[in-house]
């Protein structure tokens, strides 16, 4: 008999300017971690629009999609679950774009899941001790500006 599990699909960006990356700081549930910018897609939302909704959400910038990255799938056990949610397995697929800002001023979300916005300089990233989805979406930009030149 097959395992149930939840899917969560989300869109997430990598935005670097002038030797820094844009971060969003997640605090919810009692968890606390830089991350990228973005999250999960609404009902009948596609990839690239939920990125640019959830960046402009979390940090208050306008950007657009430059390129897809790549997709980073991961699961998350029952008992790494945030307490109230389905105890279920966690099969989260997250879509990583690489996007530039086009318009917008940094501003922090109230009342989201995540509380700040920041540009940290790249080489600083690793003092934060930042969320894994950063070293995969920095690891993706730079094998994709390997592949470029």
């Amino acid at each position: 008999m097959a395992e149930a599990f939840d899917v969560r699909i989300g869109a997430y960006a990598v935005v670097i300017r002038d030797g820094s990356i844009l971060l969003s700081h997640w605090n919810d549930h009692g968890y606390s971690s830089w991350t990228l910018p973005g999250g999960g897609l609404e009902v009948r939302e596609d990839a690239p629009a939920a990125v640019v909704r959830e960046v402009r959400e979390e940090t208050g910038f306008t950007v657009e999609t430059e390129e897809l990255l790549g997709v980073d799938s991961i699961f998350i056990p029952p008992e790494h679950r945030f307490p109230g949610e389905n105890p279920k397995l966690l099969h989260a697929l997250r879509i990583i774009y690489r996007a530039k800002v086009t318009s917008g001023v940094l501003t922090h979300e109230l009342g989201g899941s995540t509380d700040r916005a920041a540009w940290v300089p790249l080489d600083r990233v690793a003092d934060l001790g930042p969320a894994p989805l950063v070293h995969v979406g920095l690891k993706m930009a730079i094998r994709n500006a390997a592949r470029s030149e």
